[in-house]
């Protein structure tokens, strides 16, 4: 008998076609691998005005009892939450991040012989959701490239490729990578033409900077209407908590019960409750936060006008931009100028882009400066 074990072949079938999520690249690693220093970080639309410091605070508050194990059921963050939403609290459910809410979705409600159905170029975890647990992921085709959302969500044929099998639907609004969005009226009536044993799973990580888009609502007002929707929040972008891990979902009493099921116990730490709660109650941090990406997205794209460059529309805090054939040789020459941003060939399909996550005034300048450098070696392949 051989000694020789492939371990691959021992995993489920669904594990074995999954590639892992791959992050953006931390500081530290790029500083170890290069020898440099004054690193920014693009790469993981994270907020560069950092959490509330109400938030730090409270975090720091809590650490005295880190000790014991927290609240399982998150009393205190479920009612800022629920108060926050006007919800009722037997529907939120906790996450450690909305990534987890997602992949209790899939452990909830996919399996052998379900499809799960989504958008290409949309998030790297709804296939990853799905295939883990044995399930098969269909994805449908995006809108076209001269399309007023390019590479976004095209409903009509996410519709189409939903059967008999579906279970799942992934909706990310706005989506991520492409920062492309959904109207209120595209949005409400998709959700009312999927049918009613179809989980439809609104993600909406980015809805705080999508306010001021045009036609864009968040979807919590349709969870009344729709018992077979479900919408992930989450506060690792506008409120600078990514590095704590906390996130929930808005549903029906129902599906949330369904939910806590699959739900691994004491998924959100002591600091994570303690700081979400006190980051819902400052809301001037979070406004400042989408305001900082307001102007600092506006002046980013006209720096990216000058140097001759193009990006598709964004309701993020992100810009997802074209730089060429020789997009490898772009992401590697803006590591070694200290900028790191993130790859979207791949996984994502868009291999002439990159995505950059909107930073503070001197994170953006460093980065056009980069780019400006790349662009006159020819490195940047202006459209």
């Amino acid at each position: 008998m051989s000694n020789t074990i492939s371990f691959c072949e021992l995993a489920v079938a669904g594990v074995q076609r999954l590639q892992p999520y791959q992050p953006g690249k931390p500081i530290e690693e790029l500083e170890r691998e290069y020898g440099i220093t004054d690193i920014v970080k693009l790469a993981s639309n994270e907020n560069p005005l950092g959490a509330s410091p109400k938030a730090i605070a409270a975090a720091q508050a809590s650490l005295a009892s880190t000790h014991l194990y927290p609240d399982g059921n998150a009393f205190a963050l479920r009612q800022a939450i629920a108060k926050h939403h006007d919800f009722d609290p037997a529907g939120i459910t906790l996450g450690s991040g909305s990534n987890d809410l997602l992949e209790m979705v899939a452990r909830a409600f996919l399996g052998p012989g379900r499809e799960a159905v989504f958008s290409e170029h949309a998030f790297a975890v709804y296939p990853i959701a799905t295939l883990a647990v044995g399930a098969t992921p269909v994805v449908a085709a995006p809108n076209p490239k001269d399309h007023p959302q390019p590479y976004g969500h095209d409903l009509a044929a996410m519709r189409a490729a939903i059967t008999e099998r579906t279970r799942v639907v992934f909706l990310a609004n706005p989506n991520n990578p492409t920062g492309t969005w959904l109207t209120a009226a595209e949005l409400e009536a998709f959700i009312a033409d999927v049918p009613a044993d179809v989980v439809v799973v609104l993600d909406e990580a980015y809805v705080e900077y999508a306010a001021a888009a045009p036609g864009y609502q968040e979807g919590s007002g349709l969870l009344r209407r729709f018992p077979n929707l479900v919408v992930t929040r989450t506060f690792s972008k506008a409120y600078g908590l990514a590095g704590l891990r906390v996130g929930y979902g808005l549903s029906s009493p129902e599906i949330a019960d369904l939910l806590n099921r699959v739900r691994m116990p004491f998924n959100v730490s002591i600091p994570a409750q303690a700081a979400a709660v006190a980051a819902l109650g400052d809301r001037e941090h979070v406004a400042e936060s989408v305001r900082l990406n307001a102007a600092e997205m506006a002046r980013l794209q006209d720096g990216l006008k000058a140097l001759g460059l193009r990006w598709l529309p964004s309701a993020g805090n992100f810009l997802c931009v074209e730089v060429g054939e020789r997009s490898a040789d772009v992401y590697e020459g803006l590591l070694r100028r200290g900028v790191i941003v993130r790859p979207v060939g791949g996984g994502y399909k868009l291999p002439t882009y990159l995505r950059f996550s909107i930073g503070l005034p001197r994170e953006n300048d460093k980065l056009l400066a980069a780019l400006k450098e790349l662009r006159d070696l020819g490195v940047v392949q202006v459209s």
